[in-house]
């Protein structure tokens, strides 16, 4: 390795930086690729990875460097990167963190698994292998995964959140410059927010869901973490764009969200960026009772964003408190009938002894899936049984209708509306394992975003302290209107400019 790749340890680098040195030559995809490998065995403790295997990294990582070798210019070329474990992969299993599907092999890579890979025409980076999750993407805080939890490397006492724990862990602990993530209800947003990282959900239907193991089809939307807003960018720019194999894909083209970031918004200057930005701020999203420990940093760098010249408006989302109940209506119903498929039959887990058909359905079913899925798909079949479906389903549905209005409602006086992404910083793992509905109301803030479908993303804001505890990350959260993730990419990358949050490191790492 050159000595120029020595002054600065390749962990320490993000997206942008080791495409730069990749492109440079100062070092090679391979070198690169190693090193990190040796990074994750040592900090194996983190638990964030569930699947490695180092020849399919290192061939990947050569074909990279072949691609370099021949004057190959993509943006992400070598590049490391892990995937979620609910994205199918050939080379890798894919469990989604669940004893039902421990083992299995996809015969197909999912779509953003493709785009963003080495083969054929994907972007060339180089996969690492595969990130633990809450079960099928179902939890808070990454505690349900037959894998064990996840710890956050800023305290390993505590959850990373969920369901992409693992992703925003790795991301933390540098064990890697980025990974993908899906977000069904917060689930790039609040582990994001938890760990100290960038994490962005798209507008639904911007990233294909061609191959990502199904939780609530109408909700789950593939995203990103990385250490920065240019890096997600850069790597949304590759995972987006229409894909026929998905039938709720938005037929529009790959945006270039790098570039956004590049464009200077009218009438602004190098030291007021977001002049003419104006960021409405719900009065539901800081009640009376949130915590200081999130609320002081959220302020300030709502005030750093203000300094930046962006205008602070007032709006309200009214029915904030009723997208809990909505969410966990829809959503188990949902999961309910995508869950079905999980029989023992065709793939997945099968128990070892039954008496008939129907008791080898009952057994693999209740030893394959763990309490918090099961929780949530007797609830779905409750809610869609007879003589419920109205009462439960078609009511939370045209609320969900409501929530999206009140969006639109609010986008006519603003164009960004931010607040905190969890009324809490990161728990402590176990805490809440005998309150599932404790857990549920943390969701508060990144369900209305998921109800509309809408971008949201989280933006390192601040530590804070709370009961003698090490430095804990607090995130503050962005959402824009449809297909306006240049927008809040373009707002966070200026604030990261002003600042240093997204990139202070846990100690130790």
């Amino acid at each position: 390795m050159s000595a120029a790749a020595d002054k600065a340890a390749l962990h320490a680098r993000g997206v942008a930086a080791l495409a730069a040195g990749l492109r440079a030559r100062e070092f090679s995809a391979v070198e690169l690729a190693r090193a990190l490998l040796a990074r994750i065995d040592a900090h194996a403790a983190l638990n964030a990875f569930v699947a490695r295997d180092e020849e399919a990294t290192l061939a990947q990582a050569r074909a990279a460097d072949a691609r370099l070798a021949r004057g190959d210019t993509a943006a992400l070329l070598g590049v490391p990167i892990a995937h979620k474990d609910v994205f199918v992969t050939r080379a890798w299993p894919t469990s989604a963190g669940s004893r039902m599907l421990r083992g299995y092999l996809s015969p197909f890579d999912a779509t953003v698994v493709e785009r963003l890979g080495a083969e054929g025409q994907g972007a060339g980076c180089v996969s690492l292998g595969k990130l633990n999750c809450d079960e099928f993407a179902m939890g808070s805080g990454n505690e349900s995964s037959c894998f064990g939890p996840v710890r956050n490397p800023w305290d390993r006492t505590r959850v990373p959140g969920g369901s992409s724990g693992g992703s925003a862990a790795a991301v933390a602990g540098r064990l890697l410059p980025a990974a993908t993530g899906t977000d069904t209800g917060g689930s790039i947003r609040q582990p994001a927010s938890f760990c100290g990282v960038t994490g962005i959900k798209p507008t639904y239907g911007v990233c294909s869901r061609h191959g990502i193991v199904a939780y609530a089809s109408s909700f789950d939307q593939a995203g990103v973490m990385a250490r920065s807003a240019e890096d997600c960018a850069l790597l949304l720019s590759a995972m987006g764009g229409f894909d026929a194999r998905d039938s709720t894909s938005a037929e529009r083209p790959a945006q270039d969200y790098a570039a956004a970031l590049r464009t200077a918004r009218a009438g602004a200057s190098a030291a007021r960026p977001l002049a003419g930005l104006r960021i409405g701020l719900p009065r539901e999203f800081f009640p009376a009772q949130l915590a200081d420990a999130v609320q002081q940093p959220v302020r300030a760098a709502l005030a750093e964003l203000q300094r930046l010249g962006a205008t602070l408006v007032d709006v309200s989302l009214p029915r904030t408190e009723l997208c809990i109940p909505v969410y966990y209506v829809l959503t188990p119903a949902e999961a309910s009938s995508n869950l079905s498929r999980f029989d023992g039959v065709r793939y997945g887990h099968r128990a070892a002894q039954f008496e008939d058909l129907t008791d080898m359905y009952c057994k693999s079913r209740a030893e394959g899936f763990g309490p918090e899925v099961k929780r949530r798909i007797m609830i779905g079949t409750y809610v869609l049984s007879h003589g419920y479906y109205d009462a439960y389903y078609l009511q939370a549905q045209k609320l969900r209708r409501m929530v999206a209005d009140d969006f639109q409602a609010c986008f006519g006086t603003c164009d960004v509306i931010a607040g905190p992404v969890a009324p809490a910083v990161a728990g402590r793992l176990g805490e809440q394992g005998d309150d599932p509905v404790k857990a549920y109301l943390a969701d508060i803030f990144t369900l209305p975003a998921s109800l509309a479908g809408l971008p949201a993303m989280s933006v390192p804001a601040g530590f804070s302290r709370v009961d003698g505890s090490a430095e804990l990350p607090v995130g503050l959260q962005l959402v824009g209107n449809y297909f306006h993730e240049g927008t809040l990419l373009h707002a966070a990358h200026a604030l990261q400019q002003a600042t240093d949050w997204h990139a202070r490191v846990p100690q130790g790492y």
